[in-house]
């Protein structure tokens, strides 16, 4: 059984939800220290990963109405 984008792109943008949440739980004096600076990339990398997928789901569901006649 295959995974569909968009389950996929669900489970980033969780992921990319969380890591924000520890991010910010993670700041102590300031925000600008390494682990908080880390968390954010990593959530940030994660939305746009789940961005895409959202976006080739799109494209798969276009290409599929195309072949309908």
């Amino acid at each position: 059984m295959r995974t569909s984008p968009l389950f996929m792109a669900f489970l980033y943008f969780g992921m990319g939800v969380a890591f924000t949440y520890i991010a910010a739980q993670a700041v102590e004096d300031t925000i600008w220290n390494a682990i908080t600076i880390l968390l954010s990339i990593i959530a940030t990398f994660n939305i746009a990963v789940a961005i895409r997928l959202v976006n080739l789901q799109r494209r798969i569901q276009k290409s599929k109405d195309k072949k309908k006649p």
